[in-house]
């Protein structure tokens, strides 16, 4: 039998040497993935504590660049209509004649 078993593992030397490998790729790939996701969870953990006051006034500042923006906007549609309001009278005045 122990013949039969040391004649087995030399006639499938390349096979075996093969499957370990794989199953090593395999067991680092895992220790990888799992690594990845104590990293992402450790991230998450640190926005959740530290990064709230930071999002929230962050977003603050956020909201009022665009209430600038929509400020000036306001005031370019007024300015706007008041051009074309100017134009259009004057288009007026000169076909009136």
């Amino acid at each position: 039998m122990p013949d039969q078993i040391k004649s087995w593992f030399k006639e499938n030397q390349t096979l075996l040497v093969f499957l370990v490998a794989q199953a090593m790729a395999f067991g680092a790939a895992g220790i990888s993935i799992v690594a990845y996701y104590v990293k992402m969870e450790t991230r998450v953990s640190i926005m959740e504590t530290r990064g709230a006051e930071y999002t929230v006034a962050r977003l603050n500042r956020i909201d009022q660049q665009i209430t600038v923006l929509e400020q000036k906007i306001d005031t370019n549609n007024d300015s706007i209509k008041r051009i074309v309001d100017i134009m259009t009278n004057e288009l007026k005045q000169k076909k009136a004649p």
